[in-house]
């Protein structure tokens, strides 16, 4: 944990959403090719992982300055498209479809469902804990508006006083300006708030230039040992 505003007392606990609370159920190259066989592109998982990855790489932000809520949910259903197909084109960019448009619809919705999304070991543990505490809890995420829904299947929303992504601020992660906004809705000042996520970037570096403390769950053997240390006396 940064030791930065350390003597301030904790009130709150921030945390990212895939790869610190929740986790695919299977790679998702393997996802993408299961839906896309059907409609004639049958490419092998691992192609599709790796080209994932390096277009993820170069993603534009997922942040629609000026759009209306409704707006930005269509802005983010076309910048998924984007990268699906992408991906595809860079596994192969000689793949066709059938029918692309029925594939992604498939593929997005399925992805709002529990049915694509698991908890990683300890989470409901270790977020009762925080609650049994005293201390406020939230999410800060990149995700898209279907969170909410899916944190709800998964049985996570009476955990959590607050959900932030993108489309609710106009921000980022890395800009820390999606931490300062999170803690404007809890009415706490950063320094009373640590932040618990997976990427030393986006996560760490970018809560402890809003003011946060930072943890990364993987200098932990569990979400529950992370939470143990910060609760601990």
């Amino acid at each position: 944990m940064s030791e930065a505003n350390s003597v301030e007392p904790l009130r709150a606990v921030l945390l990212d959403a895939a790869g610190t609370l929740i986790e695919p159920r299977e790679s998702v190259g393997i996802t993408y090719s299961r839906f896309a066989e059907p409609y004639g592109a049958s490419l092998p998982a691992w192609r599709l992982d790796d080209a994932f990855v390096r277009v993820m790489g170069h993603a534009p932000p997922r942040v629609f300055p000026g759009a209306a809520r409704d707006d930005i949910e269509r802005e983010e259903i076309a910048w998924w498209r984007a990268i699906v197909r992408s991906s595809f084109l860079a596994a192969d960019s000689t793949v066709k479809f059938s029918d692309f448009d029925t594939f992604y619809s498939e593929l997005f919705d399925y992805f709002s469902t529990s049915e694509a999304w698991g908890l990683r070991p300890g989470v409901s543990e270790a977020l009762a804990l925080l609650r049994e505490r005293g201390l406020a809890t939230g999410v800060v995420s990149n995700f898209d508006h279907r969170l909410p829904k899916i944190l709800q299947a998964l049985d996570l929303q009476c955990f959590l006083d607050l959900v932030v992504i993108p489309a609710d601020c106009g921000f980022e992660k890395p800009d820390p300006r999606i931490f300062g906004f999170a803690c404007e809705k809890l009415g706490l000042e950063p320094a009373q708030v640590v932040h618990v996520g997976d990427d030393a970037v986006r996560d760490a570096r970018a809560a402890e230039e809003a003011g946060l403390r930072s943890l990364l769950v993987g200098d932990f053997e569990s979400l529950g040992d992370l939470v143990h240390s910060i609760t601990a006396g």
